[in-house]
């Protein structure tokens, strides 16, 4: 028979809201549904938790499970799934259930998967990438013996130089509204000449530029000697990768984006209009 676990945090208020949210989705995937509760306090929560659809609780109030969290619970269940091998186990998304989950997977070598938004059976959930932009249905069984295999390799083209490289870095945001005004920022780059183009995560969330463009703490760390940042609002994601830059030059619409209280030279402004007067007045002064 199938059955589904919550591992049900316990807190000194009683269990955790997200282990009765995981019960309710637990009754919903059919079969039975058990919880397990770990910690001071755990046995406390058994009515409140078979209220929600447990009918089996696995609870123990030692201490030692607040002592030492994490790998002290992860042998526990990993001993009773030895027991009564559970098909499915829904763990929250908090610091002590990513824990738990984390060295639960290390002991059994099963399929983990983080960050899910809805599990639709033992097999099959669904979660978000791209910045939550795209939603993808995952495989969650993995066929016994099996392991991974690369069956492709792809190089990103890159053209001109790298961004961890150049002198000067052109990088534009969410302000730009699409693909296309990347082009002002390559004709920009051109004119300063060896000056790279970036962007900030929403631009590459969007699917505007390629994920190489990315500045910030999930993209690349980039040290210029000039960052002229178009249309980026300096989220502090982003600021983590470019702060290191010797001088900030933003153009934003925004007077209060915060990017412009660390820039160096702040410029209030259509972008799409600024852009290009500065593009030609590189130019002809490169060329005077």
């Amino acid at each position: 028979m199938n059955s589904t676990w919550v591992y049900a945090e316990v807190t000194p208020d009683g269990a955790h809201p997200s282990a009765l949210e995981l019960l309710t989705k637990a009754r919903g995937l059919g079969g039975e549904v058990a919880a397990v509760a770990l910690g001071p306090g755990a046995t406390n929560t058994v009515n409140e938790l078979g209220g929600h659809g447990a009918t089996i609780v696995y609870a123990s109030d030692d201490q030692v499970f607040a002592d030492r969290p994490g790998r002290t619970a992860a042998h526990t269940l990993h001993w009773l799934i030895g027991q009564h091998t559970p098909s499915l186990i829904l763990f929250p998304g908090t610091y002590e259930g990513r824990d738990v989950a984390g060295c639960l997977q290390a002991l059994t070598g099963s399929t983990l998967m983080a960050n899910a938004t809805d599990v639709e059976s033992a097999q099959r959930a669904r979660t978000e990438i791209f910045g939550g932009t795209k939603m993808v249905e995952v495989d969650a069984v993995r066929p016994p013996g099996s392991t991974a295999t690369v069956v492709e390799r792809h190089a990103e083209a890159a053209s001109g130089p790298k961004l961890e490289e150049a002198n000067v870095v052109v990088a534009g945001g969410r302000g730009l509204g699409g693909p296309e005004p990347f082009s002002m920022l390559d004709d920009l780059a051109a004119a300063i000449g060896g000056a790279a183009v970036g962007a900030s995560r929403a631009a590459v969330d969007a699917g505007w530029v390629p994920y190489a463009y990315q500045v910030g703490q999930t993209g690349k760390t980039i040290k210029p000697e000039v960052y002229i940042a178009a249309g980026i609002s300096g989220a502090l994601q982003h600021v983590v990768g470019m702060k290191g830059a010797k001088r900030i030059v933003a153009i934003n619409k925004d007077a209060d984006a915060p990017i412009l209280k660390i820039a160096d030279l702040g410029v209030v402004g259509d972008l799409f209009q600024i852009v290009p007067a500065l593009t030609e007045e590189v130019r002809r002064r490169a060329s005077s």
